[in-house]
Order: structure tokens, then sequence, then C-alpha cells
């Protein structure tokens, strides 16, 4: 049975961080290529950063140079750490894996910005 259960989200004020955590179970996770989403109210669901069995990461823009995507393969958990948050980052985060068709989601972990 597949799972991905995220922790670590929260309410925090501007300027403050988050470490997100992922941890999956039911597949070959370092063969995975994983990620974090997120959806906002209103908004579609967008990619914050990726990283593939290779460890190459890959970040949206918006968060470049302030969020870090790893991976530790020998627990089985992706990790999304993020720094200098901004109200705009407010959203549900969600993790993601996939490899050749297979996509997997998990239920999310609400991130609030606010003062």
């Amino acid at each position: 049975q597949v799972q991905l259960v995220e922790s670590g989200g929260g309410l925090v004020q501007p300027g403050g961080s988050l470490r997100l955590s992922c941890a999956a179970s039911g597949f070959i996770f370092s063969s995975y290529t994983m990620a974090w989403y997120r959806q906002a109210p209103g908004k579609q669901r967008e990619l914050v950063a990726s990283i593939p069995s290779s460890g190459m990461t890959n970040y949206a823009d918006s968060v470049k140079g302030r969020f870090t995507i790893s991976r530790d393969n020998a627990k089985n958990t992706v990790y999304l750490q993020m720094n200098s948050l901004k109200p705009e980052d407010t959203a549900l985060y969600y993790c993601n894996a996939r490899w050749v068709g297979v996509v997997y989601w998990g239920q999310g972990t609400q991130v609030t910005v606010s003062s």
C-alpha cells in the first residue's frame, strides 16, 4: 500500500522558516522523482521543487534561494526547508512521487504565513 505522509506545516510569521517532511512507503523510493507542489485558494496547483533519483534539484522561480528540497533514501523521506517565508507562500503543500507513468500524491499539509 502506497503512502505519502506530509508533516511540518503550520502557522508562521513572515520571514520565518518551516521544514516539511514527507515519509514514503509502499514503493521503491530511491527510484522515484520526488517533488513538492502547492495550491493556494482559488489557484492551480503548482510545482515548488523537485529532486530526482540523481539528486539534481529544480525550483520554481518564486522560491529559488529561499527553499531547499532534499531527500534521504535510507529513511524514504523527502524534505522541504522553507526560509524567508512570505504571505504568498501560504498554500496547501503536497508531496508527489513520480516514476515513468506512475504518480502518487500525499494528502497535503497546510502552510500559513501571516502576522
